[in-house]
């Protein structure tokens, strides 16, 4: 419309989204499912989130049956609320992600012990903590975890107690639509949390609820918490702080020197969040550019993604080895690291595919890469095309850098250097103009 062109008609209608759910079917886990008289699947607990799976495929083809299993997403070992993944006794073939492949978590006691003393150290500050965290999974387990640290250490060491105090004094708000509906969602499956938690629920004491908890439904309420002066937490997705509230909160709290931004989950690579962890000094949101004079906290043991222990765990678990594992969803260095530890104590063979490539599950340990040549040159136009803007990205932030180093005189050149500055500028801007015009 924008273009003056006539707008065009949506894919579907949102009776049409209600109506597709007719068709949803709900499947438990560790069920075999036929879907014809040669495909049968089964989902495992992945313990990841609630719901997610590692699925099981028997595929039979000219008589012979061949299992390959998808890992999705594999949980972290040692999340409160959930099971631990479910370990698989065979496969001939895995496809498997990566995304902690080179690092491991630091295990829970320390994680708690971390939170507390970031969290209690702003708050006696008169700061406020605003926590990026994933609506699924994360918000939940940050509640689970502020509620248990009462039952750690009890009463009898009193500068834990001094911080625990400070901890519970201090509101809590949970600030994002998603994240309170998926905890009502938590509250509702709380058989597929761990034995320990199930009883405490039963005894009680829910670890979901506690005094000085707050959901800000609103978007009224979620302004009104950036206008409030006294210390609180704040809990706000996006977890990788791209969309959502999360941005507003950071707008105003990543200038104040009072205020923690404590990250808690995965930040890809090209995120906003991913920017202020690796320690960017100034960020834009909402087009402003916003100085990070916050402290800036990173707990890795609250990601939900198994780390670099459990992820080979996971793999010496198979009573009968697969033949061929593939590594997906993951960072080259990652990838390249958790390649090397397969094959070096597994001894599984293990590739690593690129973007569009299609192997020939043929029962070997090496299986066939299938090439369409058609497919694979705009695949690999694609990835080019990724490669670009992931250099246009770091342009820009190093421009930035550049224009506000001038604009401070932090640059201590003479006007000779300053000219030879200008004119290369200018150069790199008529290159940027030929490229535009196809010259």
């Amino acid at each position: 419309m924008r273009e003056g062109k006539e707008p065009l008609p949506p894919l579907y209608t949102a009776l049409e989204a209600e109506k597709c759910l007719e068709i949803f079917k709900p499947v438990d886990y560790d069920e075999i499912v036929e879907i014809d008289d040669n495909i049968r699947v089964r989902f495992n607990d992945a313990g990841h989130m609630l719901g997610s799976s590692i699925i099981e495929i028997w595929a039979t083809e000219d008589g012979k049956t061949t299992k390959a299993v998808f890992t999705g997403d594999i949980g972290n070992n040692d999340l409160p609320l959930l099971d631990a993944p479910t370990m698989i006794s065979n496969a001939d073939y895995v496809v498997m992600e990566s995304t902690y492949g080179n690092r491991l978590h630091i295990r829970n006691d320390d994680k708690a012990e971390a939170f507390l003393d970031i969290v209690s150290e702003t708050l006696d500050n008169g700061g406020t903590v605003v926590i990026p965290s994933f609506a699924v999974g994360r918000t939940q387990e940050i509640l689970y975890e502020i509620d248990k640290l009462k039952d750690e250490r009890g009463t009898s060491d009193e500068e834990f107690f001094k911080k625990y105090k400070t901890l519970m004094q201090a509101p809590v708000y949970v600030d994002s639509p998603l994240a309170i509906s998926a905890t009502e969602i938590f509250k509702k499956n709380t058989e597929l949390f761990e034995e320990e938690i199930q009883e405490k629920i039963k005894s009680g004491d829910n670890p979901l609820e506690f005094p000085g908890l707050h959901f800000t439904v609103t978007a009224e309420e979620s302004k009104e918490l950036n206008a409030m002066d006294d210390p609180c937490i704040i809990l706000s997705a996006s977890g990788m702080c791209d969309v959502g509230r999360i941005k507003h909160h950071l707008k105003h709290n990543l200038w104040k020197s009072t205020s923690t931004i404590l990250f808690v989950g995965y930040q890809a690579v090209g995120t906003l969040g991913r920017s202020i962890v690796e320690g960017a000094k100034k960020v834009k949101i909402f087009g402003e550019e916003i100085a990070v004079n916050a402290r800036i906290e990173y707990i890795e043991g609250y990601s939900g993604h198994a780390d670099q222990e459990w992820l080979l765990n996971f793999v010496y678990s198979f009573t009968n080895p697969p033949k061929h594992i593939f590594l997906v969803h993951g960072e080259e260095d990652g990838q390249i690291a958790l390649k090397e530890k397969i094959e070096e104590n597994a001894k599984i063979n293990v590739t690593i595919p690129n973007l569009g490539e299609t192997y020939i599950l043929d029962g070997t340990d090496n299986p066939k890469r299938e090439v369409n040549e058609e497919e694979m040159i705009q695949y690999e136009k694609l990835a080019r095309r990724f490669e670009v803007l992931d250099n246009i990205e770091n342009l820009m932030e190093s421009m930035l850098d550049m224009e506000t180093a001038v604009k401070e005189e932090k640059i201590e050149t003479e006007d000779e250097d300053i000219i030879i500055l200008s004119n290369r500028v200018k150069e790199l801007q008529k290159q940027v103009d030929k490229i535009m015009n196809n010259e």
